[in-house]
């Protein structure tokens, strides 16, 4: 009987020892849940630092897009995720179909047939700019692939020494002081800013390229949209390769941005002290 209660008591101090050892789990402890599990919402989370990177170039190229005005960065993330599943499983296949059944020679036709369009709020957007070289130069444009290039289907201007030159209301509020306003991501365009959307629609309706009046005209828009898709398919190996897809695009649109409101020469800001660059780079995150 003795060694029985021995062998009683000997368990049960086993068992008491092994409860201490297991960690405590309370029954009220809410549930976790991780939204958007492919990274869009938290990118940084679970990112594992390359010891074979340059750090400084890393913080560099994410202190850009940190000091992009970016208040609406949760709904912008939503957006942008909403417009990568789009492209990839609707806009994509109606665009590779397109180049499938185009042939190479009517593409090149489409797409000089819009450039020359845009070259009517281009020129109008270089005389608000004071810009009077350029005005000359794509007042030459117009004139010459609208006659010799058969109403912009052919490109003769680029060939005589007049390239294409850019310029939107966007860029002319820049020029003339207005801020950029707050980065947003528009469902179905991209990437924005309050001051570039408002210049969109001045450029597309009170200086429209052309009357979205008819089901013709809204066919013709709708190719555009399709060809310029077509024409950014060889950059997308540039967003695979970024650790924060998001993140990469708001500063290369920024980058873009500064670069054409300052024609190629945007102002170079003074970099901070390496310890104050690595502090200030860790708060952020």
């Amino acid at each position: 009987m003795a060694k029985r209660l021995l062998l009683i008591a000997a368990l049960l101090c086993a068992g008491v020892a092994h409860a201490d050892d297991a960690p405590i789990v309370s029954k009220a402890a809410p549930v976790q849940r991780v939204d958007n599990p492919d990274g869009f919402t938290e990118p940084l989370k679970s990112l594992k630092f390359n010891p074979g990177l340059d750090a400084q170039e890393f913080e560099r190229s994410s202190l850009n897009a940190l000091n992009v005005y970016d208040p609406l960065e949760s709904w912008n993330r939503r957006v942008y995720h909403f417009n990568y599943r789009f492209d990839e499983w609707v806009f994509l296949p109606v665009v590779n179909g397109y180049k499938y059944i185009t042939p190479s020679f009517v593409r090149t036709g489409v797409s000089n047939f819009f450039s020359n369009l845009g070259d009517i709020p281009n020129l109008v957007n270089s005389l608000l700019q004071f810009k009077g070289k350029r005005s000359m130069e794509t007042t030459g444009r117009l004139i010459i692939n609208t006659t010799l290039g058969i109403a912009g289907l052919w490109d003769p201007a680029t060939k005589m020494g007049l390239p294409k030159q850019s310029e939107d209301f966007g860029q002319t509020l820049g020029v003339w002081g207005v801020g950029d306003g707050a980065y947003v991501m528009l469902p179905g365009m991209g990437p924005s800013t309050l001051r570039n959307f408002t210049g969109d629609m001045v450029d597309n309706f009170v200086l429209p390229e052309i009357a979205l009046t008819t089901p013709q005209t809204i066919l013709v828009f709708a190719l555009r949209a399709v060809e310029t898709r077509a024409s950014l398919i060889p950059q997308e190996s540039l967003l695979n390769e970024s650790l924060d897809p998001y993140t990469f695009v708001k500063d290369v649109y920024y980058q873009r941005q500064l670069y054409e409101v300052y024609d190629g020469n945007p102002p170079i800001k003074e970099e901070p002290e390496a310890d104050d660059y690595d502090d200030d780079f860790l708060e952020n995150l």
